[in-house]
């Protein structure tokens, strides 16, 4: 009879199930606005009156959907792997290089973590009394202070994705890693990718 996980190792499955499923709606919704955009940016330009920002909204939009697409592939498992050497090991040798390859992606998010604080620096920015001009004054960042250059809106706004990937690939990553390491049951994900469809270990 098998123990259930500690609280811990289940408090990581139930954040990365929910962080799941809240980008499964996320890639759906990029996929239809990045669609509506380049409608409209066809019809605007055939009709002679071309709308300039929509060209950046598609490019941000793209953006997104890499990221938010990539931490689902994460967890999904549906990331690209070369599998040359592996496919000479054991099954004990494969199921050992499976746990390196996923700690190293966990490794990997962490310190993506790490440097995108470093990036946006919220402690200086609240030593600077939120004045970004100060900010940039005294450490030369100048993230909070710049704007695009069609829709105008504030860069550190859309820089979000990056700590928002690294924090969700990070937590994927460490649920993938609990699955390897057998720590808790490999939790299928056919509801995400269809009925026909299933992650297997």
């Amino acid at each position: 009879m098998h123990r259930p996980p500690a609280a811990p190792l289940r408090l990581v499955m139930w954040l990365s199930a929910r962080l799941l499923a809240v980008e499964r709606f996320a890639v759906a919704g990029f996929m239809f606005l990045l669609t509506g955009l380049i409608l409209l940016n066809v019809v605007t330009r055939y009709s002679g009156v071309s709308l300039y920002w929509v060209d950046e909204s598609a490019i941000y939009s793209v953006v997104f959907l890499t990221f938010i697409g990539a931490s689902a592939m994460t967890r999904l498992r549906l990331d690209f792997a070369v599998t040359l050497l592996t496919e000479r090991f054991s099954a004990r040798g494969v199921r050992i290089a499976k746990v390196v390859a996923t700690a190293i992606v966990l490794m990997f998010g962490v310190t993506l973590l790490g440097l995108c604080v470093l990036w946006l620096d919220p402690v200086g920015l609240a030593r600077a009394g939120f004045d970004a001009r100060e900010l940039a004054a005294k450490t030369f960042n100048f993230i909070y202070t710049e704007r695009t250059q069609t829709l105008g809106w504030p860069v550190w706004a859309l820089y979000l994705i990056m700590p928002v990937f690294a924090l969700s690939m990070t937590i994927h990553s460490a649920a993938n890693l609990l699955e390897d390491l057998e720590l808790v049951p490999r939790a299928s994900q056919a509801a995400f990718l269809g009925n026909s469809m299933q992650t297997v270990g």
